[in-house]
């Protein structure tokens, strides 16, 4: 009952993103510079030169199941997407202390980015601002965003997944307001 109820408010949360859009296919990507999980420095612009491409993807947080399934996928076929010249980011706006959460829970050896600030987010725009009675609801299945994310401003990544080429043009977009639809890993590799 309680996986039901929690399958509800991730749908009544993805009628919160309808005011997101994301980048479109063709798009530019936007630039950035970050440290990910493990202290190392991200920038687009050299990882693009040392690599085919960047596998950019949002993902809420170690309590969201899709999330977990998902990043578990992309693990499990993480040496397919590598061979092809890819370098993988997941960029999350919880915790380092939870983004350990999820590197145990899904074994995730990529790189993962706490976007503080939500500055890679509103780039791709992908970000969105739960209401106060989604959080609530999410607080009575002892999702506590607040601790979660280090904050109080309840914003969440729509699960979005980009492929960016060298040339800094994004090649694919998979952008679904519904938190149960992913990138499939075949969809990328098709790509790449």
């Amino acid at each position: 009952m309680k996986k039901y109820l929690l399958i509800i408010l991730i749908v009544i949360a993805g009628l919160q993103a309808s005011a997101q859009t994301g980048l479109s296919k063709g798009d530019d990507a936007p630039a950035f510079k970050t440290i990910d999980n493990n202290g190392n420095t991200l920038d687009l612009k050299t990882l693009l030169k040392a690599h085919k491409s960047v596998v950019l993807f949002f993902y809420r947080g170690e309590w969201c199941p899709y999330c977990n399934k998902h990043m578990q996928q992309v693990q499990d076929s993480l040496q397919l997407l590598t061979s092809k010249g890819a370098y993988v980011i997941a960029v999350t706006p919880e915790t380092n202390e939870n983004i350990n959460k999820t590197i145990q829970k899904t074994h995730a050896s990529f790189s993962i980015v706490q976007d503080k600030g939500y500055a890679i987010m509103k780039t791709y725009k992908v970000n969105y601002v739960l209401d106060e009675s989604t959080v609530a609801k999410y607080k009575s299945f002892n999702i506590d965003l607040n601790k979660g994310n280090g904050n109080t401003d309840h914003v969440l990544p729509v699960p979005a997944t980009y492929v960016i080429n060298q040339s800094g043009k994004i090649t694919f977009v998979h952008f679904n307001k519904d938190y149960t639809k992913r990138a499939s890993v075949n969809d990328i590799l098709q790509v790449l």
